[in-house]
């Protein structure tokens, strides 16, 4: 019989996460990497194994994710987010109502502003002059 997957798609600001769950012992590999090679900061690796921490199942799956754009908190989110979503993949009764009251479910939409012409950056304008 083959090993079951779980996958999930998370998206933040302009990073994507395709998330693959295997049964295993709690590893996470982003990217062929470890997460503590691939992030650097303690909070932001904390904040992608929440997901876990929530729906009771630490250590029971391992992670094997794709990441491409954005910066690594942008990149820590859109993990988080394909994670929870890969598990109301597994079991959707049991873990979608507590990652749903969590708000790990809801894809964030603040994205970065386009840049309007006549001005430096999205609202950055050159300096007012009377004369």
């Amino acid at each position: 019989m083959a090993k079951m997957q779980y996958y999930g798609t998370g998206r933040r600001k302009s990073s994507v996460a395709r998330v693959r769950l295997v049964p295993g012992k709690g590893n996470v590999t982003v990217n062929g990497k470890s997460l503590d090679d691939y992030l650097a900061l303690e909070i932001v690796k904390r904040e992608v194994k929440r997901p876990f921490e929530i729906a009771g199942c630490e250590g029971q799956f391992d992670v094997i994710a794709t990441v491409t754009g954005g910066g690594y908190t942008g990149q820590a989110g859109a993990l988080r987010h394909g994670i929870a979503r890969a598990l109301c993949e597994v079991d959707a009764e049991a873990y979608r109502p507590a990652l749903k009251a969590a708000g790990f479910l809801t894809r964030d939409p603040r994205m970065k502003e386009r840049k309007k012409y006549g001005l430096k950056k999205a609202r950055k304008a050159s300096q007012f002059s009377k004369r």
